[in-house]
C-alpha cells in the first residue's frame, strides 16, 4: 500500500488539528521561529531566522511537495497555529522516512505535541504504508525525547558531539519506531 506524500490530509485529534498550511500561518511561524528556545532546540544557528520573503516561499510550497508531508499543528481550543509536524527524507525503496516537529511557546506543556506526533506517525504507518520512521533529538531537549518515548520511539544509538552549543558540544539520540511496533500499541506502548 505504499503511497507518495502528495496527499496533504487533515487529521483531527481531541486537542489538535493537523492540516495543510494556509497563508494565515505565516505570522505564527514568524513568531515561533523568532523564539530563542525554538532556535536552540532545533539546532538552528543563533540569530539566523528566516526573513519574511523566504518564510513565505518555504511555507507557500509545502503543500505541493510530493516527497514529504508538512502539516500545521493547530490548537483546537484556540484555533491558533502552534507548530508543525513533518515526515521528510522519504526513502521509497525502504518505506522509511525521517520525522521532525516544531512546537512554539503557545503550544507547549499541554499535550499538544504528543497528540500531534501520534496523529502523524499513525498516518505514516496506517495510510502511507511506511515501515520505519526515524528521528534525532538533541540531549538538551528531554521534553521532546519524553514525547517520542511516550509514542513508542526506541533509542537506537547516540550521535556524539553532533551540535555545537555555545562553547560545548551536544550529543543527539537516534530513535525510531517500526510498523509492527505501532500496530501493537498504536502510540501507547506499555510503560
Amino acid at each position: 500500500m505504499p503511497s507518495d506524500f502528495s496527499v496533504k490530509p487533515t487529521l483531527t485529534g481531541d486537542r489538535v488539528l493537523l492540516r495543510p498550511f494556509v497563508d494565515d500561518d505565516l505570522a505564527a511561524f514568524e513568531a515561533i521561529l523568532a523564539d530563542p528556545e525554538v532556535a536552540r532546540l532545533t539546532g538552528s544557528p543563533p540569530g539566523e531566522g528566516l526573513e519574511p520573503a523566504r518564510l513565505r516561499a518555504w511555507y507557500g510550497t509545502r503543500n505541493s511537495q510530493p516527497d514529504r508531508l508538512d502539516l500545521a499543528v493547530v490548537d483546537r481550543a484556540t484555533g491558533a497555529c502552534v507548530g508543525e509536524v513533518v515526515l521528510n527524507e522519504w526513502d521509497r525503496h525502504n518505506n522509511s522516512c525521517n520525522f521532525r516537529t516544531l512546537i512554539g511557546p503557545a503550544g507547549r506543556d499541554r499535550g499538544l505535541g504528543t497528540e500531534a506526533v501520534r496523529l502523524v506517525v499513525g498516518y505514516g504507518f496506517e495510510q502511507l504504508g511506511l515501515h520505519r520512521i526515524g528521528l534525532e533529538v538533541f540531549a538538551f531537549n528531554p521534553r521532546a525525547r519524553r514525547v517520542y518515548e511516550k509514542v513508542g520511539f526506541v533509542v537506537e544509538g547516540t550521535l556524539r558531539q553532533v551540535l555545537r552549543d555555545g562553547d560545548g558540544w551536544v550529543d543527539a539520540a537516534v530513535m525510531s519506531i517500526l510498523a509492527d511496533e505501532w500496530a501493537a500499541h498504536r502510540g501507547h506502548p506499555p510503560v
